[in-house]
């Protein structure tokens, strides 16, 4: 399967889908030295973001969380992509300081299109989301 989506930080990336249909904070949200989803509640409590495909409908909360992306980067615990269905400033601010290659508007809804486990390769280059079937 081939996703066609709107380029936010150019890139390349493989990795293992993480897909969330929640917002995603990451200053408070997101451990910035494990990876890991801390916000109570959320559907990826307690699971790493890192190494993964992140798919998430947008970001929230403090403009701050663009330095957490910056920081799980440095400390080697950031998402190898971002996809999201409408990139907000703080996600996107994140992932191009970052280098995270970054993915939005998908053609195909990809909150129904892909599941988490699946492998998939962002191609922030050409606008691309590659999934094996």
């Amino acid at each position: 399967m081939e996703i066609i989506a709107r380029v936010i930080s150019k890139g390349r990336a493989k990795g293992e889908v993480l897909l969330s249909r929640d917002p995603i904070s990451f200053l408070g949200g997101v451990d910035p030295k494990t990876g890991i989803v801390q916000e109570r509640g959320h559907v990826l409590q307690g699971k790493s973001v890192a190494g993964k495909v992140l798919v998430f409908p947008r970001g929230k909360g403090s403009t701050v969380g663009s330095y957490v992306i910056l920081g799980m980067k440095k400390n080697g615990v950031a998402p190898a992509a971002i996809v999201n269905l409408e990139a907000e400033t703080i996600i996107a601010v994140g992932a191009i300081i970052s280098g995270i290659p970054m993915l939005d508007k998908p053609e195909t809804d990809v909150l129904e299109a892909l599941e988490s486990g699946m492998e998939a390769e962002i191609d922030a280059e050409a606008g691309k989301i590659l999934v094996e079937e």
